[in-house]
């Protein structure tokens, strides 16, 4: 049964124990592998590391061995706190599908499993898509670390197979392999912080059981997870993308872009970063009627699922003043100082100096800068 599960998913499950050795190899002798990760391991040298990536007989070892301690020294170094709240409930040895808000491309996967790893529970697999794959090591390290591939560039005709494919895949690592799932509520991130789940994703996941979407999501325990980091180094470049876009309706990023927004999320500065585990939707997918449709049923999945993120966000004073501004008004002036207001200002004024485009809109940009930090808060008071 084991063999024949691995073969059917082959194209898009993370490696087994017994593929570590052999792509353990394969990245070591990636010139391009080496190039990324050796300024980042400093100040150990290539030849320790490389000799402790040998080691690594397991995906369980390489995890402990090698992302462990890379994760919690980058942690150090560009978070001054990572809090995890509502493990309680995820350690009774079930399994859940985890959907959260997505603020960056590696670290929220990332840092969930450090907490994990912290908290002695399983860590999760992580969905990521294939756009992300530019190189054949990310492909191979994300692998390595529990990651399956989410198929993006495929055509109209093929979409259905591959969802359903994938939807399969999740239905059988949570049933039957009892192994849980991270996966973000939409395909990229929310990048002005207006976290909506999208219902295609929660289609998707109805797929192996389609005609019963009801009992299709209750299988799979999903629990919602609020994300929350007090400044995102990425924001900046969101801001940019908006005022491209804005400037010209056909801009897309480049494969140069999407590692410029890997690289300044991993290394710059988040402060303070919490994981708030909501409640499991399964009571709220019992109360949808049976007269209701597949459109209905999405649909209430998908409130049930935005309400415990927005329940479960963690604010900081900067998201006050924000939402204030957004809606001039005094409405939480209560939870911030005029030292606060300053600071902010500052903040928000440095990043914009370091976007470099052509007819620079400081007053657009600004707004675009200010939404992100203040539409968490909007979003709270909208399900108050």
């Amino acid at each position: 049964m084991e063999e024949n599960i691995k073969q059917n998913f082959d194209d898009i499950r993370p490696l087994h124990d017994n593929e570590v050795p052999s792509a353990v190899k394969s990245l070591i002798n990636d010139l391009y592998f080496r190039r990324a990760v050796e300024p980042m391991i400093k100040p150990i040298s290539w030849e320790i590391f490389s000799g402790a990536m040998l080691a690594c007989k397991s995906v369980n070892d390489f995890q402990g061995t090698i992302i462990y301690p890379f994760m919690k020294q980058l942690i150090a170094k560009t978070t001054s706190e990572l809090t995890g709240i509502g493990f309680d409930d995820l350690k009774n040895g079930s399994s859940h599908i985890f959907i959260s808000n997505h603020r960056d491309i590696v670290l929220d996967a990332a840092f969930l499993n450090i907490l994990f790893f912290d908290e002695k529970i399983n860590t999760s697999e992580i969905a990521i898509g294939d756009n992300l794959l530019i190189y054949p090591w990310i492909t191979e390290l994300v692998r390595l670390n529990k990651s399956f591939i989410v198929k993006r560039g495929v055509s109209v005709r093929e979409m259905l197979d591959t969802s359903r494919h994938l939807s399969e895949y999740i239905f059988d690592t949570i049933v039957n392999r009892n192994q849980s799932i991270w996966i973000a509520q939409r395909e990229g991130r929310a990048k002005d912080s207006d976290d909506k789940t999208q219902t295609s994703l929660l289609k998707m996941l109805t797929l192996y059981n389609s005609s019963k979407p009801v009992e299709a999501l209750k299988s799979i325990n999903i629990v919602p997870l609020s994300i929350t980091y007090e400044f995102d180094p990425c924001d900046f470049l969101k801001a940019k993308e908006y005022q491209l876009k804005r400037d010209n309706p056909e801009h897309k990023k480049s494969q140069a872009d999407d590692i410029e927004n890997m690289r300044t999320g991993i290394m710059g500065f988040k402060g303070k970063v919490f994981f708030k585990f909501g409640k499991q939707i399964n009571d709220e997918l019992s109360q949808i009627g049976t007269e209701a449709n597949r459109t209905q049923i999405l649909e209430s999945a998908a409130n049930a699922i935005d309400t415990e993120i927005y329940k479960n966000y963690v604010f900081f004073p900067m998201n006050y003043i924000a939402y204030d501004l957004m809606e001039n008004s005094n409405k939480f002036i209560d939870k911030y100082t005029e030292e606060d207001k300053v600071a902010f200002d500052k903040y928000i004024d440095g990043q914009i100096v370091k976007i470099d485009i052509p007819n620079k809109d400081y007053d657009f940009l600004r707004e675009k800068l200010i939404e992100m930090y203040g539409n968490t808060v909007k979003n709270f008071v909208s399900v108050k």
